[in-house]
């Protein structure tokens, strides 16, 4: 969330900040400030009479000594006592109040963050490769994986219901081959330290990283414990450090974690995709990271770089774009897009999506450092997906396919997979 003292010290300046995402967050602001008025006014009373009823309370002392009449002088402080219950139910209240305000205001766009009004405004940053060129017509994952048996979409929707997917002989070998590959080359090569956290999580956890209260629709909840399947491994991994506080020299903290992830969204209404682009269920490899506020935008560079990494070696073309204020997540200050080449679609499919978040999940969970100086500080948190698993396998299907229907697979993939083809 954002910082109170920043809101009641540079309101005007904020709200343009927020009016460049678009919407009417910027409007909340207003809300925020009314609220926090009443807050520290409720406050202020609150103290001013425990500091009269401190002074009288001497006073009565003084005159009982004397042995002077106290009884109207107690009976005053009596009335304090159930003026200042009051003052306190309303403080705590509106605090309550100004927090739910506060989790609804996005986080701010970074100063480096292209102004644009929607995805149209995306600047492109860089492309690697070249559009694999095919003497044939090339073929969606879905007609090469049918043909090969790699998926059943009809026995899982039997199962699950719609947009879901049984991974079938090599292609369930194919998939657990990229998580090992993922997993293996951002522990061993990136240096990030592998985690297999839980895949259920509590709503503190997904107000945390601000999963909470705004997308709760898109979420699947488990009514009779209270817990959520997690959407993506960010939410458990980002929260290991839930309400601690870290030294210094234990930053940064870089984290990969293997997880399915579970959305509602994926059957929505006008984002039905034919096979595995959108799913409720999918495979993710999550990068994490929690560092120093002044190395956070040097550790965004090098999350991107290593969510790129992954595309580089296993030969697919790529685009990365930088998502403008319009066009940024909720909770999100800066955000890279690594967009793969699917010839099947005729188009590309984002596979992976890194952020920096600056101190907006750590406020809201509580995540400290103490720095050199003994100040507590809140940490910068950043995440990216390295990669997610469904449209990276849909790339490779499309990529690598050869006239015959067949597979042909990258090179670095063979240790994992145990095969050159997928026949």
């Amino acid at each position: 969330m954002l910082d109170i003292r920043l809101i009641r010290e540079t309101p005007d300046a904020l709200k343009a900040r927020l009016a460049a995402r678009g919407g009417s967050a910027h409007e909340l602001v207003d809300a925020v400030l009314e609220c926090d008025t009443r807050r520290r006014q409720a406050e202020t009373k609150l103290q001013q009479l425990q500091a009269d009823r401190n002074r009288i309370s001497k006073e009565i002392g003084a005159k009982k000594k004397a042995g002077e009449d106290t009884s109207a002088i107690e009976a005053q402080v009596r009335g304090f006592g159930d003026e200042m219950k009051r003052l306190n139910e309303e403080a705590a209240a509106l605090d309550v109040e100004q927090r739910e305000l506060l989790l609804g205001i996005p986080n701010l766009p970074h100063e480096q963050c292209p102004v644009g009004a929607d995805a149209a405004a995306n600047p492109e940053v860089r492309v690697w490769g070249e559009k694999p060129a095919f003497h044939f017509a090339p073929k969606s994952h879905v007609e090469l994986g049918e043909k090969l048996g790699l998926f059943d979409f009809e026995r899982a929707t039997k199962i699950a219901g719609s947009a879901f997917v049984c991974y079938v002989g090599q292609g369930a070998r194919l998939e657990r081959a990229l998580i090992n590959f993922l997993l293996d080359l951002h522990t061993r090569e990136h240096s990030y330290t592998e985690v297999a956290p839980p895949l259920l999580v509590n709503a503190d956890a997904l107000t945390g990283t601000s999963q909470l209260p705004k997308f709760e629709e898109q979420l699947y909840r488990c009514e009779r414990d209270g817990l959520f399947l997690a959407p993506t491994a960010e939410v458990p991994v980002t929260n290991l450090h839930r309400e601690e506080i870290l030294r210094a020299d234990q930053l940064p903290i870089r984290y990969a974690a293997f997880t399915p992830c579970f959305r509602r969204e994926a059957g929505a209404a006008g984002l039905g995709t034919r096979g595995l682009i959108r799913m409720h269920q999918f495979d993710k490899v999550e990068l994490v990271k929690i560092c120093r506020p002044e190395d956070s935008m040097a550790e965004l560079e090098s999350l991107t770089a290593n969510a790129e990494r992954v595309l580089q070696l296993l030969g697919l073309h790529y685009r990365t774009i930088e998502l403008c204020t319009g066009d940024i997540g909720f909770g999100s200050a800066k955000t890279y897009d690594i967009e793969v080449w699917a010839p099947g679609q005729g188009g590309y499919l984002e596979v992976s999506s890194c952020s920096n978040f600056g101190d907006y999940q750590a406020r809201r969970m509580a995540m400290r450092f103490k720095d050199e100086n003994g100040k507590n500080q809140f940490a910068h948190t950043l995440n990216g997906s390295g990669t997610a698993l469904a449209r990276l396998y849909v790339a490779l299907l499309e990529n690598y396919q050869l006239a015959d229907g067949t597979i042909a697979l990258p090179e670095i993939l063979l240790p994992y997979f145990g095969a050159a083809k997928i026949v």
